[in-house]
C-alpha cells in the first residue's frame, strides 16, 4: 500500500524497476491520489496509469486540461457508462474515438456519437452497433 503522495512520487521516479512497478500496481487511499494531483500536477498521468486508482479520482481527472490525461482516463476498463458519456463530449477526437471503442460505453452514448464531427468516430460507432469487431472492445 502506498501511504503518502511523497512515497508515490519517490516510487514513480525511482531507478529501481521494482519500485516503479509498485507505483503502477499498488493501492493508495483516495486522499493520497488527490494529494498527488494537487501537489504534483506533473504526475497526473502516472496517477491514472495506476491499476488501482479509484473511480472518484478518475472522475475528477475527466476534466483535466491535459488531453493525454483525459485519454488515459478513457482507456481505463473500469469506467462506468456515465463517465464514458461525459468523455463522449470531449473536444479531443482521440478521446471520443476511445469512448466509441470502449466496452462499457452504453448504446445511448454510441447513438449520440453516430453524429460525431470526425468520420473515424462515426465509423467506429457504426461497427460497434452493427456488431462488427465488437469482440475487440
Amino acid at each position: 500500500m502506498i501511504d503518502t503522495a511523497d512515497e508515490f512520487v519517490r516510487l514513480r521516479n525511482s531507478s529501481n524497476p521494482q519500485e516503479c512497478r509498485r507505483a503502477a500496481v499498488e493501492e493508495a487511499p483516495a486522499q493520497v491520489w488527490m494529494e498527488v494531483v494537487d501537489r504534483y500536477p506533473e504526475e497526473r498521468l502516472a496517477v491514472v496509469q495506476n491499476k488501482t486508482v479509484p473511480l472518484a479520482v478518475l472522475e475528477m481527472l475527466i476534466d483535466d486540461p491535459d488531453a493525454r490525461v483525459r485519454f488515459m482516463v478513457a482507456m481505463k476498463r473500469k469506467l462506468s457508462p456515465d463517465l464514458l458519456e461525459r468523455l463522449a463530449h470531449d473536444v479531443d477526437e482521440s478521446i471520443r474515438m476511445r469512448v466509441a471503442q470502449h466496452r462499457n460505453t452504453s448504446r445511448e452514448t454510441l447513438e449520440s456519437l453516430r453524429h460525431d464531427s470526425w468520420s473515424e468516430v462515426r465509423t467506429a460507432v457504426e461497427n460497434r452497433l452493427s456488431g462488427i469487431g465488437s469482440d475487440l472492445y
